[in-house]
């Protein structure tokens, strides 16, 4: 395995530097390294580095998360909260209702098919868009108005939505016993919960930091740590059907962080910003290395159809939660391009449905298009949504001539 990793980062730093020198993002060179190396191509991954590529990925995703949270302040907060919630939901519920009606229509698929379908394409891609975002705060592109906090803010929740929904229904399509409200009410409860935990655990780690005064480093280490076991710990209590959204709750570490100790929260950023120059490897490459070339070609022509379609509608649902904003129609395009590329859930969730259907008996048709749709969807938007994005903000969002307070941004 170590030799893989050695292949990968050496391979991904050439083809950072070789995007970066005609004009695209590195990310791209990055995710494509993953796939000329993964099984589609010329398979050299071993199949130990691919068993751990989940939770390298969860690794990594933890610390851009945790980078997020240690620069969203409350007052760019307060800017955009009401436009953040709708972009949360209505956006994924377009898309997911687009698609479960033209899914029946284009692939075949029965309509619960469709919705299940939906919902694992409705989610927006963290893996993409949170980095990005990241950098246009540090650039103070659109920092005047919160958009990239907007972005952060409203995709960290958008994926709790969309996943929630989607166990329903696949609950309710392999027979289990599912109780519809509850996983209703298991939204907020999920959102709640994770930004209550992630407020607790950030205020008694300040509070050990300022006792035990640790080197930054070593401070940065800790929280990594403790945001592991959050996200381990949320995944112990889905199993017990308990509602937790544990990446709000490591977002919402730095949050408090940087609320109550701010010189702490720079340091700290400083020092994963170094950490995620590695950490940004292994998450584009390992993404890559999940995507199966095949299934997205037997996809098709239609897949790739009823995927813009969604695309399409999901757009629209951006931009009417905009609509009533103080954004220009540049920043709302902005916003409309950043919401689109998919990645992150598409390739941790994409096989779940063809899995329930083989473990239950039932036939595997409906499941083996999801998977190839779902890749199809990562093939098409990860690399061009990471490339629009890095275009648009640089041409649409305005970078600030006097920027505020270092702790407002």
């Amino acid at each position: 395995m170590a030799i893989n990793l050695a292949e990968i980062i050496i391979l991904s730093l050439l083809a950072d530097w070789l995007c970066r020198k005609i004009g695209i993002p590195g990310l791209i060179g990055m995710l494509g390294v993953g796939v000329l190396l993964g099984p589609s191509i010329l398979g050299t991954i071993h199949t130990e580095t691919l068993q751990v590529g989940s939770d390298l990925r969860m690794i990594a995703l933890i610390v851009i998360l945790l980078r997020a949270g240690f620069e969203l302040s409350r007052e760019s907060l307060n800017r955009v909260g009401k436009q953040a919630l709708l972009l949360s939901i209505v956006p994924a519920l377009f898309e997911a209702l687009a698609i479960t009606l033209f899914g029946p229509i284009i692939l075949g698929l029965s309509r619960l098919e469709s919705a299940i379908l939906g919902c694992i394409l409705a989610a927006v891609s963290p893996a993409v868009v949170v980095p990005m975002m990241v950098r246009f705060m540090h650039e103070k592109r659109g920092t005047n108005k919160g958009i990239p906090t907007l972005i952060l803010a409203a995709a960290s929740i958008d994926d709790v939505v969309v996943i929630v929904a989607y166990s329903a229904l696949i609950g309710i399509y392999t027979g289990n016993a599912i109780h519809l409200g509850w996983k209703v009410a298991s939204i907020p409860l999920a959102i709640v919960g994770g930004i209550v935990i992630g407020l607790i655990t950030g205020m008694i780690l300040y509070r050990v930091f300022d006792r035990f005064n640790p080197r930054a480093t070593k401070r940065a280490l800790t929280v990594i740590g403790v945001s592991i076991v959050l996200v381990h710990f949320g995944e112990w209590l889905e199993t017990l059907s308990i509602p937790f959204a544990a990446l709000l709750a490591v977002m919402a570490i730095g949050f408090v962080m940087l609320e109550r100790r701010e010189h702490i929260a720079h340091e700290l950023s400083s020092k994963l910003a170094k950490i995620w120059v590695f950490s940004e490897i292994i998450l584009f490459s390992m993404v890559g290395a999940e995507v199966n070339l095949q299934v997205a070609v037997e996809a098709g022509f239609r897949g790739a159809a009823l995927i813009l379609i969604g695309l399409l509608f999901r757009s629209i649902g951006s931009l009417l939660c905009v609509l009533g904003s103080n954004l220009n129609w540049k920043e709302r395009l902005f916003v409309v391009i950043a919401y689109l590329p998919k990645a992150t859930v598409q390739a941790a969730i994409g096989s779940a449905p063809l899995i329930a259907m083989q473990g239950r008996g039932m036939a595997t048709g409906p499941g083996e298009t999801i998977l190839a749709v779902a890749v199809m969807s990562i093939v098409l938007t990860a690399p061009t949504g990471a490339w629009a994005i890095a275009w648009a903000g640089n041409r649409l969002l305005t970078r600030e001539e006097h920027p505020q307070p270092e702790g407002e941004v």
